[in-house]
């Protein structure tokens, strides 16, 4: 069962009807590969654990999209990206997808090739408001970079745009994360923010207030792909978690990884700091799926 407001057809104009998902009493553990056991042994077509959970169709946010239960895992596209496709607890097959924080209200589709052939699904994505902050920067460079500072950050967008458009088909080990540091949540995602009363782009990520020094954890197993020291990020981190699934780690005092490293759930990755375009110590935290940046809070655990 799909969750509500996701219309699938064949290819050739079949109909769309719309389908409501049935929800599930009590709560589901799940892990890749096995069937999390249903309180009072609930219909096999319910919504599974991670559509129950992930599903936020706005901007900025995740669509979970059932492909059905056949034993040949298919394979999704969405604005051209390949999208990660995993088991959910109820044994069918999800498409999990993430949606621009620009993205316009409305229709958009999935496009899914698997045993039956090729079709595509439609999804209604919502509307979502975010609020607006205004900071107040000492350094005027991280505000308006002159000529070479901003070739500086074009190369090292580039290079970040690069890391992000990467599939490896392996993975992930888990698509509910654990907050990378312990601490309190300042500046959330999609943010309109205003450096110096200029309006630039909207928050990509999560910020956690915490001290410097700060141990950061990798969420789920990965591969490191990017180290670098950015001028606006700062020392950052980039984690591979496979299939589209990327994390990254700004504004790092230390890092304790190198590139090609395959680290584990848990692992430090480095160390919190105030480097790049920062007021103070924290962590700001990306998480991307299909080469959009979406809320990372979605993805807490006990959130």
């Amino acid at each position: 069962m799909m969750p509500a407001g996701v219309r699938e057809s064949a290819r050739g104009g079949a109909p769309r009807a719309k389908m409501t998902p049935v929800r599930l009493a009590g709560g589901l553990l799940c892990a890749f590969g096995m069937v999390a056991a249903m309180s009072g042994g609930a219909a096999a077509h319910a919504a599974g654990f991670i559509a129950r959970t992930l599903h936020q169709p706005v901007p900025g946010g995740v669509a979970v999209l059932s492909l059905g239960a056949s034993e040949r895992k298919p394979s999704a596209r969405y604005d051209a990206a390949p999208v990660m496709v995993v088991k959910d607890s109820n044994d069918e097959w999800v498409a999990i997808v993430g949606i621009d924080l620009k993205a316009a209200r409305g229709r958009h589709e999935l496009r899914v090739e698997g045993p039956e052939g090729s079709r595509r699904l439609v999804f209604e994505v919502g509307h979502k408001e975010y609020a607006s902050q205004h900071i107040k920067l000492k350094n005027q460079a991280h505000v308006t970079p002159d000529p070479e500072q901003l070739k500086r950050y074009e190369r090292e967008y580039a290079e970040q745009m690069e890391a992000y458009a990467r599939f490896r088909p392996g993975g992930p080990s888990n698509v509910l994360l654990d907050p990378p540091v312990k601490g309190r949540t300042s500046s959330p995602f999609g943010l309109r923010r205003f450096f110096n009363g200029e309006e630039r782009n909207p928050h990509s990520g999560l910020d956690f207030a915490v001290p410097r020094g700060t141990p950061v954890q990798a969420p789920a197993d990965g591969v490191v792909t990017i180290v670098g020291d950015y001028f606006f990020n700062g020392r950052t981190v980039f984690v591979d978690h496979g299939q589209g699934f990327i994390t990254m780690y700004c504004h790092l005092d230390a890092v304790s990884v190198d590139v090609g490293r395959e680290v584990k759930r848990g692992e430090v990755l480095g160390r919190v700091g105030a480097t790049g375009r920062a007021t103070g110590p924290h962590l700001h935290w990306n998480v991307s799926l299909n080469g959009n940046r979406v809320d990372p809070a979605i993805f807490l655990k006990g959130r």
